[in-house]
């Protein structure tokens, strides 16, 4: 049983649930380039957020592209990309403004700004799928 015959398409929860399920895969990818981006990079915690941040953003598309929405997928994949990218920048601002705030605010999470980096992860997630499935892949 491969992941997408996991969750039945007739469900009515099914694209958000795989939209979901991209969404961990992203954050594991953006605190993987977030700690690339400190450790390797020597980014500072607010610029190597914007980096982390845009690294997993593109993996998402490309992975919603295929797995959450796969039968929307009919425009060129640069501009859909782009659409993206436009379509969750406010879901972003949502995001590292969540984690801008905790790190500058909460010292635990300035110490371990992989807390700020899940939180935002769940505060941008609604807005994301919303813009995503309503403007980016739209049928």
């Amino acid at each position: 049983m491969n992941l997408r015959s996991a969750f039945a398409q007739d469900s009515r929860y099914s694209e958000f649930l795989r939209f979901s399920v991209v969404g961990v895969i992203g954050l594991l990818v953006d605190i993987a380039a977030l700690t690339f981006a400190l450790h390797v990079l020597n980014l500072g915690l607010y610029s190597g957020r914007v980096f982390s941040y845009l690294v997993a953003a593109s993996g998402n598309w490309a992975l919603n592209r295929r797995f959450t929405f796969a039968a929307a997928d009919t425009s060129p994949p640069v501009l859909q990309w782009l659409k993206f990218l436009g379509a969750n920048a406010i879901g972003g601002l949502v995001n590292y403004g969540v984690y801008a705030g905790l790190v500058t605010f909460v010292p635990l999470v300035h110490d371990w700004p992989v807390i700020g980096v899940c939180a935002g992860s769940i505060a941008g997630l609604s807005f994301n799928f919303t813009a995503s499935k309503l403007w980016v892949f739209k049928r």
